[in-house]
């Protein structure tokens, strides 16, 4: 007879088997992805129902951090346990981690007009992924004049504030303005979301308590030891626990708080910054996976397979701890419209925190002549209009990059 550990590894193993095959195949963005998990989930495997699913996607939505890998990490909660979440976030993770590092070992390698022309073209396509979801996100989180009014008034402030707590402070400001301004939109998307209860396995208050208690620790505790003079190797994983801990709608938005902390302290440079970031549009799984390749890129120690653990672990395990923290409450929460009030404010603030790093330091790097704004033109709208799939758009604009450096190499 098995036993009931040797049930739970059967179970953390199918699920890890599960996540891995959707760690290879979803493309897309955090939007997508949940429409893949809802597919395999719900319709294909009947392991939760629409009530409950739209009630983790409402919780992960809510939450700084990545979306998709929080839903995605849920389930594996519920299904499996403690071994399920920890088997679906390694699954859903693991595919993209590893081609981003791959990506990164052979970049330096990449010289001569054609590797140029390659990383050139990788930009771009950063720009018209980064203009996509600026589109996409103002039409979603700012439909209203009073949104659309904080986004604007996000993207004024963040043009004048210089300090690294900008992010935090335009944020801080959404919330503030949501509360004061959204209420009557929090009570009517309150009332057309479903109520239902999550099911399968509970995470108890206690273990709530000790993630929440856990996330506050390292928030504030890295920075005062890397004050204290702890080695480079604490600095880096405090950097990258700072941004997943401080992105509030997950995906792209992630990208000002990178550049902040590795670009403007000098650990990555600038050009090798965005080519990974047009490179992870060419990869399935999450954006924040993105943190492998800076890992692996940085001209300190660690870095290589050392840097790329320590950025992937710190950049995730903010929003994992969350939601361990909220699961037990979640409930509760949503039930208040000066919540959703907040979450409002917030989501229209992230949109004009986009928004300005689609200027700096997307555009400025990337779009230096006429041609370079032809091919970005031509990758949004294919992106926008046509919906043609990510990896295309990424082949076509990294061919026009090596096209336009053999050109100029030959004449």
């Amino acid at each position: 007879m098995n036993s009931p550990a040797s049930g739970r590894q059967r179970t953390a193993t199918e699920i890890f088997a599960v996540f891995l095959k959707l760690g290879l195949t979803c493309f897309g963005g955090p939007i997508a992805h949940i429409g893949y998990f809802r597919r395999e989930f719900i319709e294909r495997r009947r392991w939760l129902d629409d009530e409950s699913f739209a009630d983790l996607v409402a919780l992960c939505q809510f939450l700084p951090g990545p979306a998709s890998s929080q839903v995605g990490f849920s389930v594996g909660l519920l299904r499996g346990g403690w071994r399920g979440g920890l088997a679906a976030w390694c699954g859903f993770t693991l595919p993209s981690a590893l081609l981003l590092v791959a990506f990164a070992a052979v970049a330096p390698d990449l010289g001569g007009a054609v590797g140029a022309g390659f990383m050139h073209g990788l930009k771009r396509v950063a720009v018209a992924v980064v203009a996509q979801a600026v589109w996409d996100m103002a039409r979603r989180l700012c439909p209203d004049r009073r949104r659309a009014a904080i986004a604007l008034a996000a993207m004024v402030l963040l043009s004048v504030l210089s300090t690294v707590y900008a992010q935090l402070i335009v944020i801080a400001l959404g919330a503030g303005l949501g509360f004061m301004f959204c209420r009557n939109t929090s009570l009517q998307n309150a009332a057309n979301s479903p109520q239902a209860h999550v099911r399968g396995f509970r995470v108890s208050r206690t273990a709530g308590a000790v993630a929440l208690t856990l996330f506050f620790v390292l928030l504030f505790g890295l920075p005062a030891i890397v004050r204290l003079g702890a080695g480079h190797g604490v600095s880096v994983f405090d950097a990258f626990y700072r941004s997943g801990a401080l992105v509030f709608g997950g995906g792209h938005v992630v990208l000002p708080l990178l550049q902040q902390q590795t670009v403007a302290t000098g650990w990555v440079k600038s050009n090798d910054f965005l080519a990974g970031y047009g490179a992870a549009q060419a990869v399935p799984g999450p954006i924040f996976t993105f943190a492998a390749f800076l890992g692996w890129m940085m001209a300190e120690v660690p870095n290589h397979w050392s840097g790329a653990l320590l950025a992937t672990v710190g950049i995730f395990l903010p929003g994992l701890l969350l939601v361990v923290a909220a699961l037990p409450y979640w409930q509760a929460m949503r039930a208040r419209p000066s919540m959703t009030a907040v979450l409002s404010g917030v989501n229209a603030a992230v949109v004009g925190l986009l928004a300005m790093a689609l200027y700096s330091p997307v555009w400025i790097s990337a779009v230096k002549s006429g041609s370079d704004f032809a091919v970005v033109s031509v990758g949004f709208l294919l992106l926008t209009r046509w919906r043609v799939a990510p990896l295309a758009v990424v082949g076509l604009c990294a061919l026009a990059g090596v096209g336009e450096a053999v050109l100029r190499g030959g004449a």
